[in-house]
This record gives structure tokens, sequence and C-alpha cells, in this order.
């Protein structure tokens, strides 16, 4: 009989030559389940075997079944078979702790060492019960075995390469010739990084995956006022831009992802809004119109008390100094309803729940001249900060009389540090920036006419765009990710270029920056878990995404899909309240 394997190459060169394509054509292999099913099928080809196993070291010590091959049987699990393998795992140690020295596979991995078996069934070393009990069950007779560890660059076990039965020329089986376990070794080595190199590229990119996730739910966390946005867009842009890699017809018929990109839109959506972290919660939690760390207007109820009481310690000392009862009591009682009347009003405008109208400006103005007396001094307790804002001008001697509601120096924090928007910045910004970074001024605050943020309140808030973009551009993502800054920082703007930061045009932003700008409108529409305002059903949000199409801000032909897709419906009926969710009219 010939005892030589059919082995591929005419000789060791061959071999040699043989082994650096097989290490080229692994580096080249990106899925990880392929990868291994490609690493057993090299082995195999390479020594001419018949049947093979790929284990993987697990967290429990002990070694995991990943592809198992049987030709004579034809037998394939595991990779890319979608065959499970109901395998039990090979322990690495027995119960006392020891090594586990009687399974081959287990020895291999626990010594470093190849251990090469003419036969099986002849060998006393190892326990072979379960193979044995296989062949039984099967007809199979198991006979050479070759079982190689599979060592990583730091010479540490990963895994054991199996293979079983090797075949001559004429397919009869026959031991593993010692002068191919060089070349065997070789390519176990060259596996076992290729393993390596996927395990830690998957643990990295989960690495990454969990950072962005904690910064995400960190910003959410944050403040109740963005609820859980970061959160749900993601789920939403994904699921536009899957309705437009599955368009037959239309303007994205072309369009479609690749696996990176898609992975390039998922880390962009989770860190569209990374830049908040920069913004102050007041700014963001800003209910009222006083707010800044606390609520102001408590600070304007205590002037309103004191002068409740002045009012009441005049009446009594008229009264103490023999005046008529009946008019000081009638003088002071609606000197009390004023105040209560005035107070109620500036209250109101506080709130900020409807328009101030010109005429109410004036009246705040006209309430803001009356005028109490404060007999100690405002520059003692205070922060540094305030210190130099009140510097600015010289403290008055007490006591000193104060108007109720004023717009002080005091109050203004001029713009200081790194200026972002100026002509021809590095970034491309072109939004107009407040000369001061805040006016807390009371009558300034208090005059704002819709809402509750002022110039520089909203800038601070939009402000968060141009960090979210200088936080990405900063980083230096590999070449596949490359467009998450893109695609983060352009869901603020708009088609017709009025958007910020930038001012780009539809022609000037990719499909999924488009996207992700519907999404992020969608998203705080419907929202169900702010404070600040009800949620609002389906068609009511829709109702407004089509004025903004009219108004040329959302995408139309992206509109027109999520509409015509069920996009908005899929979504509603994850993320939505049942009573959000109505009928609606998507005739376009």
């Amino acid at each position: 009989m010939d005892t030589k394997q059919n082995m591929p190459d005419a000789g060791e060169a061959h071999g040699y030559r043989q082994l650096i394509d097989i290490g080229i054509a692994l580096s080249a292999e990106r899925d990880p389940e392929r990868l291994t099913e490609r690493i057993l099928l090299e082995a195999k080809a390479f020594t001419n075997a018949d049947a093979g196993t790929l284990y993987l070291k697990s967290e429990d010590k002990e070694l995991t079944f990943q592809i198992v091959r049987n030709d004579t049987l034809k037998i394939a699990m595991g990779g890319t078979t979608g065959v499970a393998i109901n395998f039990p795992p090979v322990p690495l140690f027995g119960e006392t702790g020891a090594p586990n020295m009687h399974n081959v596979a287990s020895c291999s991995a626990n010594t470093g060492q190849a251990i090469n078996i003419a036969d099986a069934y002849a060998s006393d070393r190892f326990d072979f019960s379960g193979t044995k009990r296989f062949d039984a069950s099967t007809g199979y007779r198991s006979q050479s075995c070759l079982t190689v560890p599979l060592k990583n660059h730091h010479d540490e076990v990963i895994g054991v390469l199996q293979l079983i039965n090797a075949k001559d020329r004429t397919g009869g089986v026959v031991p593993f010739e010692d002068a191919i376990l060089p070349l065997v070794n070789a390519l176990a080595s060259q596996a076992a990084v290729s393993i390596e190199n996927h395990m830690l590229m998957g643990e990295l990119k989960h690495l990454l995956d969990s950072f962005i996730s904690v910064i995400a739910t960190a910003i959410d966390t944050k403040s109740p006022y963005t609820g859980a946005h970061c959160q749900r867009v993601p789920e939403l842009t994904k699921m536009l831009a899957r309705a437009a890699c599955d368009a037959k017809d239309g303007p994205f018929k072309d369009f479609n992802l690749t696996q990176d990109e898609w992975y390039e839109l998922h880390v962009a959506c989770w860190l569209h809004d990374c830049g908040k972290v920069t913004t102050p919660e007041y700014i963001v939690d800003k209910a009222t119109k006083l707010e800044a760390i606390y609520n102001r207007i408590h600070e304007v109820r205590m002037r309103f008390e004191v002068l409740k009481r002045d009012a009441e310690i005049e009446y009594l000392k008229r009264r103490l100094a023999g005046g008529d009862e009946a008019p000081l009591r009638a003088a002071y009682e609606a000197q009390l309803a004023a105040l209560d009347e005035e107070f109620a009003f500036v209250g109101e405008c506080n709130a900020g729940g409807e328009f101030m109208a010109p005429a109410k400006i004036e009246r705040l103005k006209k309430i803001a001249e009356r005028t109490w007396t404060r007999t100690l001094s405002e520059r003692i307790g205070i922060s540094y900060a305030e210190k130099k804002r009140a510097e600015r001008r010289p403290e008055k001697p007490l006591p000193v009389e104060e108007k109720l509601l004023e717009d002080r120096e005091d109050h203004i924090s001029e713009r200081e540090g790194l200026h972002l928007t100026p002509p021809g910045n590095q970034w491309g910004f072109n939004m107009k920036e407040p000369s001061r970074e805040f006016n807390l001024g009371e009558i300034y605050n208090l005059s704002i006419g819709r809402g509750t943020l002022t110039e520089e309140d909203r800038f601070k808030i939009n402000e968060h765009m141009l960090n979210t973009i200088i936080m990405l551009e900063t980083l230096p993502f590999p070449r596949h990710l490359r467009r998450v800054p893109e695609y983060a920082g352009g869901h603020h703007e708009k088609m017709d270029g009025t958007g910020y930061p930038r001012g780009l045009k539809k022609e000037q932003m990719s499909v999924p920056a488009r996207i992700m700008a519907i999404a992020d409108i969608f998203e705080a529409l419907t929202a169900a878990d702010r404070p600040y305002k009800p949620p609002k059903s389906l068609s009511e949000s829709i109702k407004i995404m089509r004025f903004m199409v009219k108004d040329n801000h959302i995408d139309p032909e992206l509109f027109r899909l999520f509409l015509e897709s069920g996009v908005y419906r899929e979504y509603a009926k994850q993320f939505l309240n049942p009573g959000q969710i109505d009928e609606v009219d998507i005739a376009f």
C-alpha cells in the first residue's frame, strides 16, 4: 500500500508557498464564523484529512466546539452552516482543579504541544471512549488523529485544531506524517493570530459600542427634557435607512449601505447629540424665564414681600401718629392688592406660557420702577465670578434704594474663551454668535416674547451641535468610520440652507444625514417623556412635518418614503403610547 499522504505539494517549498497563500486568505477574512470555518477546511485540505474539529478556549476554562466537519459522514456543523453543535464542551481541568490530561484535546491545550496519534483505538494514553461511542453510533472508524494547539503571539493557547484520518492517494486512512508537523504548526499559528485579531476587533468594537451607549444614556439621564432621545433616534434612523435600501424604484433604488456603512451610521446615530454634555442643565431645563441655577422668581417674590411689610409698617406708623383709621386702612389694603396683582402678573410673565405683547412689556417695565430698600451688602457671600461682575460698578453706601426689577451689569457674562463661529472658522460654522455669553437681566428675561429662552440661551443650546462636530472630528476614526462627524453633525440642517451649524443645503448633505434629520424631528414631536409638553399624536406630528416639507426644511423624497414605507407606524407601535396612534393620511 502506498502510505505516502496525498499532499497538495510536490515538495517542501510548495508546501510553504501553499501555507503563505492560506495565511493571506485568512488575513483577508472578516467574518469570524467564516474565519474559523476556513481555518478548519484549509487544514483538512492541507493534510488531506477526512474530518476535523476546531475548538476555542472559553472563559469558563473549557474547549467549546466551533466547527465540526466529517466528509465521509457528510457532517457539517457550526460556522456558516447554521447547524448547532450539541456536543458538550471539553473541560480543561478536573473537579479537583488538576489539568485534564485524559482528553487529547484538553491535554494539547494544557501542554501547548501537538499530539500525533497513529491509531486512537490502540492508544492507552488518552481516553477515547467518547470517540468510540460516536463511531459505534455512526459506523465510522476514527483512526489517525493530529491535535494541534492554537497559540497567539503571546504564546498563549486560545484553542485547539484536531484533524482525523489522514488519507493517502488511494483514499486509505494513514497516520499523519511527522514531516508535516512543522507546516501544520505554522498553519495553526497563523490561524491563532487571525482568530485573536478578530476576537480583539470584536472586543474593541464591543467596548466602543458600550462607551457610546454610556455617553448617550448619560446625556439622556442628565436631563428629563431630553428623555430617551439619544436612544430612540438611532432606532428610527435605521428603520428609514433600511426602507431606503429596500426601495426597488424611485430616487433611492440605487441607495445601499455596506456592512461597514451600516456600522458607521450606527455610531453616528448614537453620538449625534454627544455635544450636549457641554450644555448646562439649567439652560436645557429652563422651565421659567428667570430660571438659572434656581428659579429667581423666589427672589423677586421676597422683594414684593418686603414692599408689603413696608406698607404695613407705614400704615401702623401713621395710625400711631393719630391718622384717621378708615382712609389709612383703605389705602393700605389697596396697596397690598396692587402688589399682589402685580406679582401675579410678573409670575405669569415668568412662566412663558403666553406671548409677551408690547403692552405687557410696557407694564412690566412700569412695575420694575417700584423701589425697595436694601440694607445688607450685595458683595458678601458671593462667588468669585459674581464678585468680578459686581466690581464693574461701585458699591453704593447702605442703605440703598433699588428698583424692584433690574437689568444690571453684573447680570451679564461677556463671551470669553474660544469663539467657534467667526468668519472663516476651521469647521465651516456660520451661526450668528451673540456678543454675550449670558444675560440674566430680570426685565430682559421676563420680556422674552415666546417660551423661556433668551437669544443667549438658544445659542448655548444650539451650540451642542458645534461641540458635537468638534468632538467627533477630533476623534481619530478609522477609514470606515470617517463620515461619522458628517452624519451626526447634519441633523439640524435644512434643505434650503437655513439650518445650523453650517447652513448646508440638500445637495450638500448625504442621504444618511438627511435621514437622521427626519428621525430627530419625529422623535422629538412624538416623545411622551418630556416634562415640558404633552406628546403629540401621529397625525399631529405628520401634519407639522408636512409644513416642514412645504417650507423646504426636510427632504420631501425621504419624507414620502417615511410615510409610504410605513416606517412611521412601525416606529409608533414600538415607542409611542397607544393613545398617540391615530389615523394618518399618507397621501403626498
